[in-house]
């Protein structure tokens, strides 16, 4: 009980010093208002419109016209070099936007066939609109087309500050580059937004961007922004119109069929192991469909959820927590940003293979909600600690469920609440949040999460961290095994907390932030990246920035730094550290980054199954220097490269070492249909005079882009581990390779309705395997259409 008030009383203590924090910048805080103009849309009805980036048709000269003339990034509300023109109007149905974009030589227009939502398309000449349709400033739905008509869309969400381009939308654009520039048009149907159709008019919020790189990147806009306020969505000028409008029909019915042949055999078997073929055919649907304008429902069945695109290759090697990968699978990404919480509760790769899905969100007034439910053939889960983590499996089919409400009373203010449940016959983990985000000021923002859990773990999972011939004859505390299975080993349901606080104050020169998280012993997230528990840090840092004048070659410079120091929730010291960064933006969209970092850390436990960290664990000071760069050398054509090098705790050995890192990438375009990209990652690691380890990773990926619509990749993905058997206390694997490739076409009329076919395999190499042998491959192919209603 002491412990627990303590416990509090700390965190009590950081909350007053946050607050105390929040009142003195409100004190002495001032309110400037940016400039925007309203924006009053005209209804032009039975529009029939060509959507082909010519707006040749008679309707565009009745449009309202938005000239955008203001740099808003890297300069600041200055006047731009080039002119751009807006032209919009609404049918009833749909929201039609064409821009003309003049370029003083359109020779030099940066425009490459990209796949749709491709983060390469932000590299080049592009152009778009922000919305917010309820005009809260809450959240901006963005749509952006290059000057080829390469699409992106995504969403902004000014409450928890991030931006996801998971959310797909089904609309028309065209792009093409003229003599004069280039023009892009575009066509929204109102059925892909979200906002209050019972309104007789609409109040929404609005800004038409323009990227235009040459030198620098400039953020072109039709209103100006005031750097003071780092929330840019709060600022969007007024837009008006769409009177009586209806949201309609939202109703997609998206069935799938799924094609596949595997073949794999068993290499380390003596004798290998004779091919082994697996075949199927999965016929699957989808089901969208917008109840109303505020709420929309998705259901999938029988769905296929196999990976299409390869992960980016990642070194696993003296690093003690497991690794993350994106998501990117359609049901789980879609209206994702509804579940979304300061500390994120929601990684949907815990769900491996479900039969059914459905996700129910909405939006009404001031309250937004989400729920979502899906099934999972067998469980996985994070075993989280202080010193690392592993994953734990079951074969147990799982029900997996969130449920996120927010509140929105004000512009500044956001309440919420979410909860996660995992569950099989012998598992569950619950866990119930609530989490508030108030901006005190433009500049001031204070943020809160409280968390509790309550975990049942299947009464013999601690075995699977146990060595094989231990786990029948031995006592937990007399065996020799990691920290997971001391994590696993509880007797009945266990339950815990965890609090997260953070307070930033953002100047347009300046910024400070402060931050406490404290996970109890006892609290697991499961259905988050829950990889630590028993833990708690404070940080305190900030930044300096400075800008150059104009025709420098840098723009603008950051340095700060911050503290930070880190313990176990019995106070035992677990790492502290202070680091120095210094950051430069300069010409040809270049970006210098190094950074110094001085660290106490702790390494390995001596006594694995004692948790105790004081007397058990060495503590080691290291110091780090890592720096980055990146360039593009022609407007085709850009380079980065990581180097690191450094003190660096060797795991396995528990000692220090000396660790280099290195990590030069390209991107390269020869022509506007190919794009060629290749990172290569070496890491070496020497202690007590000799070589540790050397690691290196290529990731290629080749790409010719038929059309918007169509590519052919190619990604090679190599990797080799050499380990010196010599300078390891026990027995390791000294080599291990291994080799994989895919090769996929694909073709998407819009984000529902597309077809994939292609072919994968992989081989290894290790201690008993000397060549690089093939143990898996693939062939598969997948069809979905989209009936619209």
């Amino acid at each position: 009980m002491d412990w627990f008030v303590n416990r509090w009383a700390k965190q009590a203590l950081v909350f007053a010093l946050l607050c105390s924090a929040s009142i003195i910048a409100l004190l002495f805080s001032t309110r400037v208002l940016a400039d925007a103009p309203t924006i009053n849309i005209p209804r032009i009805a039975n529009a029939n419109i060509k959507v082909d980036a010519k707006l040749s048709e008679p309707m565009w000269d009745k449009a309202v016209v938005v000239n955008m003339s203001n740099i808003t990034f890297p300069e600041e509300n200055q006047p731009a070099s080039v002119k751009t023109t807006a032209y919009l109007f609404e049918d009833g149905e749909t929201l039609y936007i064409g821009f003309k974009a003049q370029d003083p030589d359109p020779a030099k227009i940066r425009a490459f066939l990209r796949d749709r939502d491709s983060y390469d398309v932000f590299n080049d000449d592009m152009i778009g609109i922000k919305l917010d349709t309820y005009g809260d400033h809450k959240l901006a739905y963005q749509f952006w087309v290059n000057a080829l008509g390469v699409q992106v869309d995504s969403i902004e969400n000014a409450v928890t500050g991030r931006e996801s381009s998971a959310w797909d939308a089904i609309w028309d654009s065209a792009g093409q580059i003229t003599d004069e520039g280039y023009v892009v048009e575009m066509a929204l149907p109102l059925r892909i937004l979200n906002f209050n159709d019972q309104l007789d008019k609409q109040n929404w919020a609005v800004e038409l961007v323009r990227f235009y790189p040459r030198e620098n990147r400039q953020r072109i806009s039709n209103m100006t922004i005031d750097p003071n306020n780092n929330c840019w969505v709060c600022q969007m000028g007024p837009l008006t119109g769409f009177a009586g409008a209806k949201q309609g029909k939202n109703l997609a019915i998206v069935p799938s069929l799924t094609v596949g042949a595997s073949e794999s055999r068993d290499i380390w078997a003596t004798p290998v192991t004779d091919w082994e073929r697996d075949t199927n055919a999965d016929i699957g649907l989808d089901i969208k469909w917008g109840i109303t304008p505020d709420i929309s429902l998705n259901a999938t069945f029988n769905p296929d959820f196999s990976q299409i695109e390869a992960d980016a290759g990642q070194l696993s090697i003296n690093n003690t927590f497991a690794l993350f990968f994106q998501e990117k699978r359609a049901f789980f990404l879609d209206n994702i940003d509804y579940f979304a919480t300061p500390y994120n509760l929601v990684y949907t790769r815990n769900i491996n293979a479900p039969d059914y899905g459905a996700k129910l969100t909405g939006r009404i007034k001031e309250h937004s909600f989400g729920l979502f439910a899906a099934n999972d053939v067998s469980t996985s889960i994070f075993v989280p600690g202080n010193f690392g983590s592993s994953l734990a499996f079951m074969d147990d089919e799982s029900q997996n469920a969130v449920v996120r409400y927010r509140y929105d009373p004000t512009e500044a203010l956001s309440m919420g609440w979410i909860a996660t449940l995992r569950s099989n016959d012998d598992y569950h983990n619950y866990v119930n949040s609530f989490d508030v985000k108030y901006k005190i000021t433009e500049n001031d923002t204070f943020i809160g999460q409280a968390m509790y859990s309550q975990t049942e773990y299947p009464i013999d999972l601690y075995k699977d961290f146990i060595d094989e011939e231990e786990n029948d004859q031995c006592e937990i505390t007399d065996c020799a095994f990691n920290e997971q299975a001391l994590r696993l080993d509880k007797d009945g349901e266990f339950s815990d907390s965890a609090v997260m606080l953070r307070y930033m104050h953002e100047e347009r020169d300046w910024d400070f932030a402060a931050s406490y998280t404290a996970f109890g012993e006892d609290f697991r997230a499961d259905m988050a990246f829950g990889n630590t528990t028993d833990w708690n840090k404070f940080v305190i840092g900030g930044n300096r920035l400075f800008r150059g004048e104009k025709g420098e070659w840098w723009t603008r410079a950051r340095f700060g730094g911050d503290w930070d120091i880190t313990h176990n929730a019995n106070g035992e010291l677990l790492e502290k550290e202070a680091q120095l960064w210094f950051n430069v933006d300069g010409i040809r969209q270049s970006f210098i980054h190094f950074a110094i970092t001085d660290r106490d850390n702790v390494g390995s436990r001596i006594k694995e199954y004692q948790l105790a960290v004081t007397g058990n664990a060495p503590l080691y000071h290291e110091t780090r220097y890592d720096s980055f760069a990146r360039i593009n050398i022609l407007p085709n054509l850009s380079i980065s490269s990581s180097l690191d090098y450094g003190d660096e705790i060797d795991y396995a050995n528990n000692r220090l070492g000396t660790a280099t890192f290195i990590r030069p990438g390209l991107t390269w375009n020869p022509t506007k249909h190919i794009t060629f990209r290749t990172n290569m990652t070496y890491k070496k690691l020497e202690a007590d005079g000799e070589e540790v380890f050397t690691a290196k990773l290529l990731d290629t990926r080749l790409t010719y882009q038929f059309s918007v619509r169509s590519f052919l990749r190619l990604a090679i993905i190599y990797s080799d581990v050499d380990r010196n058997q010599a300078n390891y206390i026990n027995d390791v694997t000294e080599q291990n390779r291994s080799f994989s490739t895919q090769l996929l076409y694909s073709y998407k009329i819009n984000p529902q309705t597309l077809f994939f076919v292609g072919y994968s395999d992989s081989a290894y190499a290790d201690d008993e395997i000397n060549d690089l042998t093939k143990n898996a491959k693939t062939v598969f192919m997948k069809f979905s259409y989209a009936w619209l209603k």
